[in-house]
């Protein structure tokens, strides 16, 4: 792959990774309206590796804290705030675990990688997002996270595996439904990619492990740099936009995209 290739494929990733704007729908996108070449599925665990550190080192203290109470949790205690929040983001990981591994299998994950369905779920879910936003009460932080909303949060995360549904946009909608102020939901939205990357991208790597050499590990390095930089950048500016701008400029976006998608998928 040439440099612009991967720095496009790498900033694409980084950039709508954490916006609610869908990543992988942008990816999908990225070889037709580029007239490029299929990145691959190296690539794509390259660019999953950098977003994932991006987001680690941004949130590091929620991090930091819920890998030390992982000992407790396994000892069947959830009593500290680390063990705690372990616990939630596991219980809002295994739907969408669940879910990913049953489309994978029936073969039905291939026959959405559409411009038109692309299209509709851009739309249709930036409508979604927009009502959650305009609509939803702001009564409770992500400190207020319990349990039976990790599980709800958990299945509209699943619904992300959809391309052009948006795994943070989906994760905030819901969020913004059941109460929680727009950087109380951003930053839950975030908090669950991590174990949701690290799932993604490990399945990512067992499939292309015996395929790597030198050239392409190269390239995988320089595509994970770009991408950390860029993901960092975006998900630094939005968390601090959210204190005082709504989601609606996402929306707008959104429902740009979809429709020029769906005008060029049905002419």
């Amino acid at each position: 792959m040439t440099l612009l290739h991967l720095i496009l494929v790498a900033v694409v990733q980084g950039v709508t990774e954490f916006l609610p704007i869908s990543s992988s729908g942008h990816l999908i996108l990225l070889p037709a309206l580029a007239g490029l070449d299929d990145q691959g599925l190296t690539i794509d665990v390259a660019v999953h590796v950098g977003t994932l550190a991006a987001v680690v080192l941004y949130f590091r203290r929620d991090v930091a804290e819920a890998l030390a109470g992982v000992p407790r949790l396994f000892a069947g205690r959830a009593d500290t705030p680390g063990a705690r929040l372990a616990l939630l983001l596991l219980i809002a990981t295994l739907p969408v675990m669940a879910a990913g591994l049953a489309l994978r299998a029936s073969g039905l994950d291939a026959g959405l990688r559409s411009v038109a369905v692309i299209g509709w779920t851009t739309l249709g879910f930036g409508l979604l997002l927009w009502v959650a936003d305009r609509f939803g009460r702001a009564a409770r932080e992500d400190g207020d996270w319990t349990m039976r909303h990790a599980l709800i949060l958990g299945f509209w995360q699943a619904v992300a595996l959809i391309p052009g549904t948006s795994r943070s946009g989906i994760c905030i909608t819901g969020a913004r439904f059941l109460g929680y102020t727009r950087h109380g939901a951003a930053k839950l939205a975030m908090l669950m990619s991590i174990p949701t990357i690290l799932a993604s991208g490990g399945l990512l790597a067992l499939e292309v492990a015996a395929e790597a050499d030198a050239a392409l590990a190269r390239d995988g390095a320089i595509a994970a740099a770009f991408a950390f930089v860029a993901a960092l950048a975006a998900l630094s500016l939005m968390m601090r936009l959210l204190r005082t701008v709504s989601f609606t400029p996402y929306v707008i976006y959104r429902i740009a995209l979809g429709a020029g998608l769906l005008i060029w998928a049905y002419t």
